[in-house]
C-alpha cells in the first residue's frame, strides 16, 4: 500500500505520521514485475539523474 502526504516548508510531521515511518522499516521491499529490482548500472543511471534534477532545483 502507498500513501502520500503533501507537507509545507517547515511543518513538521504529526505523531501518526512517524509511528507509521517507524513501522514500515520493520517490513523489507518486495519486488515485482511491476517494480524489479535495478541493476548497479541502472541504479548508478538514477542517482546520476537525481544529482542532475537536484542541481537545477537549487539554480
Amino acid at each position: 500500500m502507498i500513501k502520500t502526504y503533501s507537507i509545507e516548508p517547515g511543518q513538521l510531521p504529526t505523531e501518526e505520521e512517524i509511528r507509521e515511518a517507524e513501522e514500515v522499516v520493520k517490513y523489507p521491499i518486495e519486488f515485482d514485475e511491476d517494480c524489479p529490482e535495478l541493476s548497479p548500472a541502472m541504479m548508478k543511471a538514477f542517482r546520476s539523474a537525481v544529482v542532475q534534477r537536484n542541481r537545477r532545483k537549487k539554480a
